[in-house]
């Protein structure tokens, strides 16, 4: 408790004040450019999970059949691509469009 006190009545510590001030001015900008590299990272990754799911085929064909009193019809669907399913469709840099403002 005596150190305590003797650092916090210590009024030498001018130089050693400014010295934490540009170590902290430092790690703030430090923390900015590495929070943004970060959030850049999950945005990438989360894209390729997005793609994958995007490119899982959904194609579905069965035939139908014929009994003695009855059928039925077979059915079908084609899977296609759809809006914003390929790889590096989202993108971190450039410029932002909002809705209706260039082609998609």
């Amino acid at each position: 408790m005596l150190v305590l006190n003797a650092l916090w009545k210590d009024e030498a510590g001018f130089v050693v004040s400014a010295e934490l001030v540009l170590i902290a001015t430092i790690v703030v900008l430090s923390l900015v450019v590495g929070l943004s590299e970060v959030a850049n990272g999950v945005n990438e990754e989360l894209e390729d999970v997005g793609s994958a799911v995007g490119s899982i085929n959904q194609s579905l064909r069965y035939s139908g059949f014929t009994g003695h009193k009855g059928s039925i019809a077979g059915s079908s669907f084609d899977d296609g691509p759809d809006f914003c399913d390929g790889q590096n469709d989202i993108t971190c840099d450039g410029h932002v469009r909002g809705e209706g403002q260039g082609q998609y």
